[in-house]
């Protein structure tokens, strides 16, 4: 069984949430031209993410799931450029739907032949992610249903990687499988967090010199997981 991290491994949006928030942004108040760099600090706190020792079962439901992002996040976000109460909320629920949005994702291209050769292999992938609690259906839409086991969402679970739990969860789900490898681009949340857990990890698309297994592609990773027999 491959653990798969989705954003930044299997798939990525351009512009991530800096740039979600400068389009709706735009789609709500064409005269403003707002920069990344302007937007990207303050988002840098206030994601479940961001605090990942706390759990938050509590706001597993989708709706309740924005509310706290909108609250922690974008409503402090666009007060910021100067937008009321009302208009910041009519901002974050354009947000919300361009992030979803499928055709707002793109899938690397070595995503679709390392899955499918590995899964002809007898592997089989579940993915594990710190995201959105509609991360499911983006995933089919992207054309990954068919290769992907199941999904462990920590908007869904309560738990953030690197947190035990959620690896707790991702270990039930591939109940005994002979050999369990961990696939992800952040070295904290993904690596240190399976190594934790005591799954071994693999580190893909990003340089940490702190990481014994590091591949530039995904098509790397498949000589570490099925080595020569």
């Amino acid at each position: 069984m491959v653990l798969w991290d989705f954003d930044g491994t299997l798939a990525y949006r351009p512009g991530m949430w800096s740039g979600d928030l400068q389009e709706a942004i735009h789609a709500f108040d064409a005269t403003r031209n707002i920069s990344l760099e302007e937007i990207r600090p303050l988002l840098q706190t206030g994601f479940p993410w961001h605090t990942p020792e706390i759990p938050h079962p509590e706001t597993a439901a989708p709706d309740v799931w924005w509310e706290h992002v909108y609250r922690s996040v974008f409503a402090d976000a666009l007060g910021h450029f100067g937008y009321d109460a009302q208009q910041a909320r009519a901002i974050a629920e354009r947000a919300r739907e361009r992030f979803v949005d499928p055709s707002s994702w793109r899938v690397f291209d070595d995503v679709p032949v390392v899955l499918a050769d590995l899964a002809r292999a007898g592997w089989r992938h579940i993915i594990v992610s710190n995201h959105v609690p509609e991360l499911p259906a983006i995933t089919r839409r992207l054309g990954l249903g068919d290769v992907v086991t199941t999904i462990v969402n920590s908007a869904a679970c309560g738990y953030e990687k690197p947190h035990p739990e959620i690896f707790s969860v991702a270990r039930k789900v591939a109940g005994h499988a002979e050999a369990l490898w961990m696939v992800g681009d952040n070295p904290v949340a993904d690596i240190a967090g399976a190594a934790n857990a005591g799954i071994d990890g693999i580190l893909v698309r990003t340089e940490s010199p702190d990481v014994p297994r590091r591949c530039a592609t995904l098509y790397d990773v498949v000589r570490i997981v099925e080595p020569p027999s």
